[in-house]
This record gives structure tokens, C-alpha cells and sequence, in this order.
């Protein structure tokens, strides 16, 4: 090896062009125009795709990013923004500019609850969240702020409790809080929120070993579930957690 050179351990990643991202410009069923980069292994957010700040769709979903720069603020127009299966430990505060966001997809990630910019509650049209799989210990207050929030999923993270002022929400009707460490005794009094049924899949090798048996231990807890028990209405906190065991089982292999 050559004096002064490392090795480095951290994968190459693929070089995204401005012609491979203008290829990737779909139209979606509803006409928007979508630009998707997903599962390209790419490792640095690529700033070629600023010139196409127009789109009304961003997926970045299954790569290796581990930061997403300000300059995110670019897409004004954007309405959905998918990240998820990354490696990204934060977000940018800029994230907070893009005004016209409706779904935001950040599961399978590194995210803390000091990952999440505050800025993150000024995104008033926002009405689809999913943070599961990722490593949030609190629900960030400033979600109280997000009053067209509809859909919230936390699934499969660090949460001991669960906030009373998520029931002030006007129009959330479905919360996902499986697979927390939650305390099973005396759960908040909630008010009922209705089911949503959703599906996600996501190719294995998208996945770390970590991840894969963390998938695998969900799915044989469900299959044992599914063979041996009855599933009961207990308490109205249940009525917050989606029950759907098809659902259980993919999204925890999956965003």
C-alpha cells in the first residue's frame, strides 16, 4: 500500500449523473412527476439532482446515505419525500422549508429523537410521517405543531410512553407504536384511533444482519401469534396499535 494512504472500509457507492437522474423521471398514476433513485447504492446525496428541483416526488430510499444536505431546501415543490432504509443519523433543519411536503418516509434509518429538527413541525401540510424502525427514545414535541397529520408510525423504536397530546391531533386516525418498550400496565387513556391497512416490501439484501434478525424474530413472534392465539380487544391504547398481522409482519421487514 502506498505511504500515506488508507484503505477505507466504507463503500464506494454509485456516481449518480444528471442524465441517469433525468432518466429516472417518471410519471405517476396521478400525473405527478416522480424522480426515483431508489436502491441505486448510492452513498452522498447527489447534487446533480438539484436541477431538478421541480419534481413533485424524491425517493432515495434503499441506498447508503448518511446525511441529507440543506440544499434539500431546493425542491419547493415537492409533496412526498422517501428516505427510507438509509443510514442517516439526522436530518437538515432545512428540511423545514419545504412548505408543500404531504408524506414524509424516514423509517429504517438511525434516527434519535435529537436527529429530528424542530423545524420538522413547521411542515403544516404534512399528513403522512413514518419514523419506525429507527432509534427514537421520545415522541419530538414539535409534532403537536403538524395539526393536518393523519397517519403517524413509530413502530419498532425505543418509546417508554406514549404523549396524551397526540389525542389533540384533529386528524390523526392512525398511530403505529408496535414494538416499543412500552410499559403494559396502566397504558394512557386515548381516544380510539381508526386502523389503516398499508403493505411495504423491501428486497433482504437492502438490509444490515441486524436488521434481518430483528425482521426474522417479528415474524416468528406473529407466526406463534397467528397459530396459538385470539386476537382480543383489551384496552383503548389498543385501538392506537394496528393489529393487521400482515401489516405487522411486512412493515417490520420493510420502511
Amino acid at each position: 500500500m502506498a505511504k500515506g494512504k488508507r484503505k477505507s472500509n466504507e463503500p464506494k457507492g454509485r456516481k449518480i449523473t444528471l442524465r441517469m437522474a433525468k432518466n429516472a423521471v417518471k410519471l405517476t398514476m396521478d400525473g405527478k412527476r416522480r424522480l426515483d433513485l431508489s436502491n441505486m447504492e448510492i452513498t452522498t446525496f447527489p447534487k446533480c439532482i438539484l436541477k431538478l428541483c421541480d419534481v413533485d416526488e424524491l425517493d432515495l430510499s434503499r441506498n447508503m446515505l448518511k446525511k441529507i444536505p440543506d440544499s434539500i431546501n431546493k425542491f419547493v415543490n415537492i409533496r412526498l419525500l422517501d428516505l427510507h432504509s438509509n443510514q442517516l443519523e439526522q436530518l437538515p433543519e432545512a428540511i423545514g422549508h419545504l412548505q408543500k411536503l404531504q408524506n414524509l418516509n424516514i423509517c429504517n434509518n438511525m434516527l434519535t429523537t435529537y436527529g429530528i429538527p424542530h423545524t420538522l413541525g413547521l411542515l403544516r401540510n404534512l399528513k403522512k410521517l413514518n419514523l419506525g424502525m429507527n432509534r427514537i427514545e421520545t415522541v419530538p414535541s414539535f409534532i403537536a405543531g403538524l395539526r393536518e397529520l393523519c397517519e403517524l408510525r413509530l413502530f419498532n423504536n425505543l418509546l417508554t410512553q406514549i404523549p396524551l397530546w397526540l389525542q389533540n391531533l384533529p386528524n390523526l386516525h392512525m398511530l403505529n407504536i408496535k414494538c416499543n418498550p412500552l410499559p403494559s400496565e396502566n397504558p394512557p387513556k386515548l381516544d380510539p384511533i381508526q386502523r389503516v391497512e398499508s403493505l411495504y416490501l423491501v428486497r433482504k439484501d437492502c438490509f444490515c444482519s441486524e436488521c434481518l434478525k430483528k425482521c426474522k424474530e417479528e415474524r416468528d413472534r406473529l407466526d406463534r401469534r397467528l397459530t396459538g392465539q385470539t386476537v382480543q380487544r383489551k384496552t383503548i391504547i389498543a385501538d392506537l396499535i394496528m393489529t393487521n398481522s400482515k401489516e405487522q409482519g411486512d412493515e417490520a421487514t420493510c420502511r
